[in-house]
């Protein structure tokens, strides 16, 4: 049942744009991140509430299908603008007139009114939605997923500004939705200050976590699996390697903490792989930790599937999140269902995905001996540890994909609500 009553227009088929990364893509490689997992994650459970979900993305490849099923009652539609590779995040704009023009032309190809509402992922894929909006007649929902303006006021001292283009074009977007999705209140807040965003016309609908995929498990079996010695204190850090995450920040704390704790070992395992295309030069972490003589502690290994990461969290004594900028942070979501407690900053998101004290500890900046006392309250403290991994899985209980998908579909009504009323 896609509405609440028979006097409201009815949901049948969705547009979702995702441009600059692919639901099919895999986290933690490339632009590839918590934004993948949400569009997969919604669409796949829209689409078992009869709703037919259509995802436009940007082709990455001369393989990829036109069109590709990615579970019953989703299709992920790739639209061919410009080169197949190498291009960074910062060049797409230039291909939006492209993409919008390959995804003009598959849904000239079928009946009118094909598609009843279309959702936005990123500014970019905004661009090209209130494009659409305005050509086939039908309301515009808008997710920003992260916000330039947020993001410029707080970097990392080697990240580069968001460019002018990218906040005008997010202006333009908050203007022109009819919809706009916050994933806290204070992303809300945040739209509304810096943006000019109408409060009514805001919906807040926090992220989920995969449950049946992330869950608490053996940490001996997690362990030996991945070959890490049982008495080893071991830290978990999850996602591309860019400044924006600093992992660099976790580093530089596992170093402080090797100092004061010279008797104890350590291992610190890193999952991601570099961000974006790999043409600008990566943040270097494995010279990093080579520097701070970490070379022998650190594991990276390479961005995995749920399941496989779902056991590095297991086998962690915590998972770290030091990111400058988290509109949520679904990893910290993820590593407490998995029963791990999370040392987060205290930014944006993760202040709501990780109740501090009690399934992990926020911690305030980015200085490195701040984080390591913050760790060692944890790593040095069993009992702590202990009793903050019994309560994080319950922390992860309070979010999930199918109560997100409700939140999405109240969103959904009140746009298509709005649509029919204008045009009576």
């Amino acid at each position: 049942m896609t509405t609440r009553s028979s006097d409201r227009p009815a949901l049948r088929r969705l547009a979702a744009i995702s441009l600059h990364t692919s639901p099919l893509a895999q986290p933690g490689t490339g632009d590839a991140g918590g934004m993948n997992v949400y569009v997969a994650q919604t669409a796949v459970r829209l689409a078992r509430r009869g709703i037919e979900v259509e995802i436009f993305t940007r082709a990455t490849s001369s393989d990829h299908p036109p069109a590709q099923e990615m579970a019953p009652g989703v299709l992920v539609r790739h639209v061919v603008a410009g080169p197949f590779e190498g291009l960074d995040k910062d060049e797409l704009p230039g291909q939006l007139c492209s993409f919008a023009n390959g995804v003009m032309r598959a849904e000239a190809r079928q009946e009118p009114g094909y598609y009843d509402l279309l959702h936005s992922h990123y500014w970019l894929s905004g661009q090209v939605g209130y494009l659409a909006k305005d050509r086939w007649g039908v309301p515009l929902v808008h997710s920003a997923h992260t916000l330039a303006k947020v993001k410029n006021a707080a970097m990392a001292e080697s990240d580069a500004p968001e460019p002018r283009g990218r906040l005008i074009g997010e202006e333009q977007v908050v203007a022109e939705a009819d919809r706009l999705i916050a994933n806290t209140e204070t992303e809300a807040q945040q739209l509304i200050d810096l943006y000019d965003a109408a409060r009514d016309k805001i919906d807040v609908v926090p992220p989920g976590v995969d449950t049946d995929v992330f869950r608490p498990g053996s940490k001996a079996a997690a362990r030996a699996a991945l070959r890490v010695d049982p008495d080893e204190l071991v830290l978990a850090f999850a996602g591309r390697i860019q400044p924006l995450k600093a992992p660099d920040v976790l580093l530089r704390a596992v170093a402080v903490l090797r100092e004061r704790f010279p008797e104890r070992k350590f291992r610190v395992l890193i999952v991601g792989g570099a961000s974006g295309t790999g043409r600008i030069a990566p943040h270097r972490l494995a010279e990093l930790a080579a520097e701070l003589r970490l070379d022998t502690v650190v594991d990276f290994l390479e961005p995995m599937a749920p399941s496989a990461l779902c056991q590095v969290f297991q086998a962690a004594d915590l998972v770290a999140v030091p990111s400058y900028n988290e509109s949520f942070g679904l990893v910290a979501l993820e590593a407490q269902a998995s029963g791990t407690p999370v040392v987060a900053a205290a930014v944006g998101g993760l202040k709501v995905a990780v109740d501090d004290g009690v399934s992990g500890l926020l911690v305030p900046g980015h200085d490195p001996v701040r984080w390591a006392g913050r760790l060692a309250e944890i790593l040095m403290d069993p009992a702590r540890q202990a009793d903050l991994a019994a309560r994080a899985s319950g922390q992860a209980a309070r979010f999930s994909w199918d109560r997100t998908v409700d939140g999405l579909l109240e969103s959904y009504e009140r746009a298509l609500f709005s649509a029919a009323a204008v045009r009576v």
